[in-house]
């Protein structure tokens, strides 16, 4: 097994019939939020997503990190 960024092992994707290596770990409840109609292996408190639901996740939320980033300058 390889390392991720978090030094933790990688593994697999937790959206349902996915393959992929998980290459990202998020909240449980911001990806739910953001992707209701994903369904997921299971329901933990971190998630972990492959690039391509990364990806998806990062569109989902964009014009709220949008907002935050406005908030916080």
């Amino acid at each position: 097994m390889r390392k991720s960024k978090s030094g933790s092992d990688e593994s697999q994707c937790d959206v349902a019939d996915c393959k992929e290596l998980s290459k990202r770990s998020i909240s449980f409840k911001k990806v739910e939020s953001a992707l209701p109609n994903l369904k997921f292996k299971k329901t933990t408190k971190k998630v972990h997503l492959c690039k391509l639901h990364y990806k998806e996740f990062k569109k989902a939320t964009k014009t709220e990190r949008a907002l935050n980033k406005l908030t916080w300058d």
